[in-house]
Parts: structure tokens; sequence; C-alpha cells
């Protein structure tokens, strides 16, 4: 993942310490593999991500977007998930 320009004031910004940047499941292209490095979402949102299988560590494809463009289509866990990308945008992925 190449790095990009951080806003410091964003709580999506997130730099590993291993010096990659880190980039929402929103921003990953169509095709691409990613692991899940952190849910940034709290309280119901975050419980209701957690539940369908999204968590740390777990290896998500994206698979296809929608015409308009939400909602995003995800395999996760050997079954087909369509997220909204709101949702898409509290998963940290790497």
């Amino acid at each position: 993942v190449a790095k990009k320009e951080l806003d410091e004031s964003s709580p999506y910004s997130f730099v590993a310490k291993e010096g990659k940047s880190m980039m929402t499941l929103k921003e990953v292209p169509i095709g691409s593999t990613v692991t899940i490095k952190k849910v940034c979402a709290t309280g119901p949102l975050k419980r209701r991500i957690v539940d369908m299988g999204l968590t740390k560590g777990t290896p998500v494809t994206v698979r296809r977007v929608a015409p308009l463009g939400d909602p995003l289509e995800v395999t996760v866990r050997s079954y087909e998930l369509s997220l909204r990308k709101a949702d898409a945008q509290n998963i940290l992925v790497e």
C-alpha cells in the first residue's frame, strides 16, 4: 500500500507502526484482498460490523460495487456481504 498524505485531524487517518499507511475498506479497489486491522466504529455500529464477521485479522475481498457506488460487495469468511460505504469507512485495512 502506497503511503498517502494523511490529514491527522481525521479519525480515519492512521499509519501503522511498521510505517505502512492504512486505508479504509471503502477505498480498496475491486478485486483486491485486504486484512482488517481495526474497526473504528463505536456503539451499535461497531457491534453490527463485528456481528457480520468483520473482525481484526480477517481477510476481505472486494468483489464489486453497485452502479451508483453504494453498496459494495465483499467476500468475508466464505460468504458474500453487501456493505454500505458509510459502514466501510469505519474499517481500517492493510
